[in-house]
């Protein structure tokens, strides 16, 4: 099963956040996602035409953040979002941030 097919399950916190080693065995299912230094987000910048497409792309991604009860770090501006994801419970990546990044991969696809 792909990533963006899953659904993301809550996470209550006392689970421990993946290790840098297996953060990075995630990666080549989302292959334009990068780590933070500390291997604790997954971060990503998407590019864009104008701010109005920027704006669309984040409303999007924002609607499937909240319907998975998932939220990232959004940063956009003219021609641009950057976006982070981490699981704030737990300080830092679970599975559940490979299923957004995938999901957000899938809708800036399928994008006009």
């Amino acid at each position: 099963m792909d990533f963006h097919e899953k659904t993301c399950v809550p996470c209550q916190g006392g689970v421990p956040a993946l290790s840098a080693d297996e953060a990075a065995g995630f990666l080549p299912n989302i292959p334009d996602w990068r780590l933070d230094h500390d291997a604790t987000r997954l971060v990503r910048d998407f590019k864009f035409q104008n701010y109005a497409a920027a704006l669309t792309f984040v409303t999007a991604i924002s609607r499937v953040a909240e319907a998975e009860g998932h939220h990232p770090d959004i940063c956009f501006g003219w021609g641009y979002a950057a976006v982070t994801l981490y699981t704030h419970k737990i300080k830092g990546l679970h599975e559940n941030d490979v299923i957004m990044a995938a999901k957000f991969d899938r809708v800036f696809a399928e994008r006009e």
